[in-house]
């Protein structure tokens, strides 16, 4: 081969560089700004399904109990009640309407309980058959302590 002398302008030893060029810092900006919405929006809709699910189970628990206290006193034998719950510092608004099934002579007693989670309204609705022509009883009984 060809010797050149030291410091000749043929032969120079290649710069190492390091860094980025402008292509490759524009399309990495270019990623992130489409990624990180999209990462928002999938996060903010993870919470709402964990703040909907937490309050749906909330909700359930408050149909259950508003329907337990109108069946025991006879209050579904009105047609109709509402109301308002809070819990967990949250407000559930409840709804009860009683009416003639299309079947035998009983009457479904529903109860819809609504929600709000992040702006948007949900509701849990429970029901339950009955028969308006069976009076129904509560018994109490209360024992006094034997000494």
């Amino acid at each position: 081969g060809e010797r050149t002398r030291p410091g000749s302008p043929l032969r120079r030893p290649a710069a190492k560089l390091f860094g980025f060029t402008l292509v490759e810092v524009l399309a990495a900006l270019l990623f992130m700004a489409i990624l990180i919405p999209v990462t928002l929006e999938a996060v903010r809709i993870a919470s709402r399904a964990g703040q909907v699910s937490a309050r749906k189970a909330v909700a359930h628990r408050i149909a259950e109990r508003v329907m337990n206290e109108l069946l025991v006193t006879d209050a579904f034998r009105q047609g109709g009640a509402s109301g308002q719950i809070e819990e967990r510092r949250q407000s559930y608004e409840w709804t009860m309407r009683s009416e003639p099934w299309t079947e035998d002579n009983l009457n479904v007693v529903t109860v819809t309980v609504a929600y709000e989670v992040q702006g948007r309204e949900f509701d849990v609705t429970l029901a339950t058959l009955f028969d308006p022509n069976v009076q129904l009883s509560v018994h109490t009984q209360t024992q006094t302590p034997t000494q």
